[in-house]
């Protein structure tokens, strides 16, 4: 089975070819201002990829932000590209290229690769966290994505942690890194959060502190998901599941919470995760093959 696979972001829209268990030809295109000039590049690229591969596309997979209802076939919610939002998108997309089209959250997608063939695959149950400019994730139960009634399923970022800060406002790097930005006066977009780090790593005192509170934070929701949900395996995705330190450090935090609150019978066992890059086009895969 040959696949067209795209996964729409706020600034960029990843694609390739799945053939033989593999996504091959990947590429991607700048996300377009709006739907029209979205499905103008769509159909371009669905027939050049076509164009490429011998054996005619059973269908087009899709990862996209929002919360996406895949039976209804509509994005609800908001997300980076608001116009992907309240239209028949899978209708419109399906005539647009001539082939069943399938939709699915990109978080959802991530932890679906990583369920299918990654980190997660020799567990029935787990958690996924994906941390970037906020926190989102997936759960999944006797390998099934569970998505809830409202689909807020996985949506961990909005836990509100310390007051009215939510998870995706303590945990988050890019956030972190903007507030620092601003303590020390810096032009706004001046330290990543990979910059962030660094300058911790070098011992600069105010980046240490950010960064310790956001291990400390993180260490704090996971301990929170771990005595609600109770996984087997918690899959930690985003560029700063990289971080070889990270992991370890923040699972001895999860350690001291646990003992802190009576709750050292459960098992901590956190994973960066084994697909960062191709997770949310694998998952899209995945997410075709049990429509």
């Amino acid at each position: 089975m040959a696949l067209a696979v795209f996964d729409i972001g706020g600034t960029a829209v990843k694609y390739g070819i799945w053939s033989d268990d593999q996504i091959e030809q990947q590429d991607k295109f700048q996300t377009p201002d709006n739907w029209e000039q979205m499905k103008v590049e769509l159909s371009r690229i669905f027939n050049a990829l076509q164009e490429k591969t011998t054996e005619k596309f059973s269908g087009a997979a899709f990862s996209c932000p929002g919360a996406v209802d895949s039976e209804a076939g509509v994005i609800n919610g908001f997300s980076a590209v608001p116009y992907i939002h309240n239209i028949p998108i899978q209708t419109e997309l399906s005539e647009l290229l001539g082939v069943p089209v399938s939709i699915e959250n990109d978080a959802n997608c991530a932890a679906l690769a990583e369920v299918a063939y990654g980190a997660a695959r020799d567990v029935d149950n787990a958690l996924f966290i994906v941390i970037g400019s906020g926190i989102g994730g997936a759960v999944i139960i006797n390998k099934e994505l569970i998505k809830g009634k409202n689909l807020f399923g996985g949506e961990f970022g909005f836990m509100l942690l310390e007051g009215d800060a939510s998870f995706s406002d303590l945990a988050s790097p890019v956030r972190a890194a903007r507030l620092y930005t601003e303590e020390l006066g810096l032009p706004k977009g001046t330290i990543s959060g990979k910059e962030l780090f660094t300058r911790a790593e070098e011992g600069e005192p105010i980046a240490v502190r950010y960064v310790e509170n956001l291990k400390n934070n993180l260490a704090r929701g996971i301990h929170t998901l771990l005595v609600a949900l109770n996984p087997e395996k918690v899959v930690i995705g985003g560029a700063i599941s990289a971080r070889k330190e990270l992991i370890p450090e923040v699972t001895e935090r999860i350690h001291h919470l646990l003992k802190k609150t009576n709750a050292t019978d459960v098992e901590v066992n956190v994973v960066p995760c084994q697909y960062n890059n191709d997770a949310n086009l694998m998952g899209a895969v995945v997410a075709f093959d049990k429509r």
